[in-house]
């Protein structure tokens, strides 16, 4: 995306403008229960880092009280052992997987989105393994922070850099490069 788009969308780059902003070049993208607060630590950013902990941490715990609830239901049901560890080690494995893409996605975008998409279903399955990442790297930032912030200040020195190279009148350069040499 360019700096001087109007519409970016919701999935756009730092690199663009936000509809209705004032301020030329790139704008901050916003975090999910943070907006733009991470760009300056305002706004009540500490008291949504910790509402962010609290929350995902709650949220794994009921997840994991409704798992324990559908394996009750499985050894009422009498299934026997072997779906019983079958049903553990898949949340188990699941959880793991989900925990790992959730947390290499907080530093670094997906190489091929396609397989994202694929890991879907996986992650939706082993999502207390995503709330716990969540939950863990609200002690360090903002969950996607760091990666909103290199991409934001990569594009601000890219807007600075054009805007510093478009300065001055462009006719009283002194650069004999494409220039034809003067009759006499």
């Amino acid at each position: 995306m360019s700096e001087n788009s109007e519409a970016p969308g919701p999935g756009a780059m730092p690199g663009s403008t936000a509809p209705g902003s004032t301020t030329p070049g790139p704008q901050p993208e916003p975090l999910l229960f943070f907006g733009t607060t991470w760009v300056d630590h305002d706004g009540g950013y500490g008291l949504r880092r910790v509402g962010a902990a609290v929350g995902s941490l709650a949220a794994a715990v009921a997840a994991c009280f409704v798992l324990r609830f559908a394996f009750q239901g499985l050894e009422i049901a009498d299934v026997g052992n072997l779906v019983g560890i079958l049903v553990v080690l898949m949340f188990a494995i699941c959880s793991a997987i989900a925990f790992r893409k959730t947390w290499e996605g907080f530093s670094r975008r997906p190489a091929d989105p396609a397989r994202e998409a694929n890991l879907r279903g996986l992650k939706t399955i082993g999502f207390v393994g995503s709330l716990i990442a969540y939950f863990l790297r609200t002690f360090k930032e903002a969950p996607g922070e760091q990666l909103r912030r290199t991409e934001y200040e990569t594009a601000l020195a890219r807007y600075a850099k054009r805007r510093s190279a478009r300065t001055g009148n462009p006719a009283s350069r002194k650069t004999t490069k494409g220039k034809r040499p003067k009759r006499k």
